[in-house]
């Protein structure tokens, strides 16, 4: 059975991401990189190898919207992820349907941009029990009061098309619950989003997070949901790899069961994709010679 007709329709309960009928569930998978750059590597062939080879449950499409994202073609890439969805769906993986943020920091300025894109994804995809909304991707130098007005703006906005489906909220600091601004999770916890099922985001990139951000989501995570949507096992600028900082994260992540997406499923040449440059092209997506060491290393830990 694919990881969709294991568990359903997936929703909140309590601090924990459960299936449809109530029992936690913790998906692991995949992030794309923009699909600007590397819409190449979310081919059909490459979710065959995501859902039948990796044996993930998860996948992660990331729209930028800007920096030669959706702003600049905004049906291009409306279309990308409903080509995703679609391919996922086919092949039993959820889909978080990532609004890729990075700069502006605040997710304010490109609102409108947002609720067009939103409202389209839910529009289509209303149907299906596989489809997660990440709002936006990674806020910073903003407040928590402006973000948390933002969702409270945008959920309705996906909630009159699809009530029911998981969505998730942004924290401050680049999605580390305020840790990256020299401040924890109290920030949130404290004010939480005046709506139901849905999670807070957390990110981190194991080479460069100090052990405070894993005490913030240790904490974080017993008081609220949470859903990792980003991490990668070097350092966020894609260099310098460190394996043992990053099984203590996955370690800490399966025994709060928090889900998680790695970045990224792509072939860039840094070291946090996990095909070598150029794999993607040739569609050689199965062979052992196509993972980067990381690649290979976070194939396994989502295989379980």
């Amino acid at each position: 059975m694919t990881p969709v007709q294991t568990y359903g329709k997936i929703r909140v309960c309590g601090t924990q991401l459960c299936s449809a009928s109530g029992k936690p569930v913790q998906l692991r998978g995949m992030s794309s990189h923009g699909t600007q750059w590397f819409a190449h590597c979310l081919t059909g062939r490459a979710m065959d190898a995501l859902a039948y080879d990796w044996k993930a449950s998860v996948v992660r499409v990331a729209t930028y919207v800007r920096r030669g994202g959706y702003q600049a073609d905004p049906k291009k890439f409306t279309d990308i992820v409903h080509k995703v969805i679609e391919r996922a769906s086919a092949r039993g993986l959820y889909v978080v349907v990532d609004w890729h943020t990075t700069q502006p920091g605040d997710p304010n300025e490109d609102f409108s941009d947002a609720k067009r894109f939103f409202q389209e994804i839910a529009q289509r995809h209303k149907h299906r029990t596989n489809v997660i909304y990440e709002i936006a991707n990674e806020p910073n130098h903003v407040s928590w009061s402006r973000i948390k007005s933002y969702a409270e703006k945008l959920i309705p906005v996906i909630r009159s098309h699809d009530p029911d489906s998981v969505i998730l909220v942004p924290t401050p600091a680049w999605s580390t619950f305020s840790g990256s601004e020299h401040s924890d999770e109290r920030t949130v916890v404290g004010n939480p989003v005046a709506a139901k099922n849905i999670m807070y985001t957390f990110h981190f990139y194991a080479r460069a997070a100090p052990k405070v951000f894993m005490d913030i989501l240790d904490r974080a995570s017993s008081k609220v949901p949470v859903f990792v949507t980003e991490w990668g096992i070097a350092s966020w600028t894609g260099y310098g790899s460190d394996i043992p900082k990053a099984q203590k994260w996955i370690d800490l992540m399966a025994e709060k069961n928090i889900s998680w997406t790695n970045w990224s499923f792509s072939d860039n040449d840094r070291e946090h994709s996990v095909f070598k440059k150029d794999t993607c092209g040739a569609g050689t997506f199965t062979r052992s010679d196509a993972l980067t060491p990381n690649g290979a290393w976070i194939r396994e830990r989502i295989r379980g």
